[in-house]
């Protein structure tokens, strides 16, 4: 398991695993300003994003939110998605579910730093 004082140190901003177990993994995501996450979908789990402050957009099978502080997300799995900070950013509490938890299972469908794999 990974601890808090890990980041992990990404283009759009960074994130942090702070607990995983049996089926479940906990991470905290932020994204810098006008920043935004692949476009991508899992197929081994599903997620669920809190947004805990800032603010930004959030996109999940074709349909845009507005990422306000307290509101909540569920993305099944095999669903399309996507994250966007807004002026002041945006962090995201995020719980994954699902025999797959790691970051191979991620298919990157459209990507703002070449990280699409053809």
């Amino acid at each position: 398991m990974s601890s808090a004082d890990e980041r992990v140190i990404r283009p759009w901003g960074w994130y942090e695993e702070l607990r995983e177990g049996s089926g479940y993994k906990l991470k905290r995501l932020w994204l810098d300003a006008g920043q935004r996450l692949s476009l991508q979908r899992h197929h081994h789990r599903s997620e669920n994003w809190t947004v805990a402050e800032g603010s930004g957009a959030l996109l999940c099978d074709g349909r845009w939110s507005s990422a306000t502080p307290g509101m909540t997300l569920h993305i099944p799995c095999g669903a399309i998605h996507r994250a966007q900070g807004g002026e002041e950013g945006l962090l995201l509490i995020e719980v994954q579910h699902g025999a797959l938890l790691e970051e191979s299972d991620i298919e990157r469908l459209e990507d703002d730093f070449g990280r699409v794999l053809s």
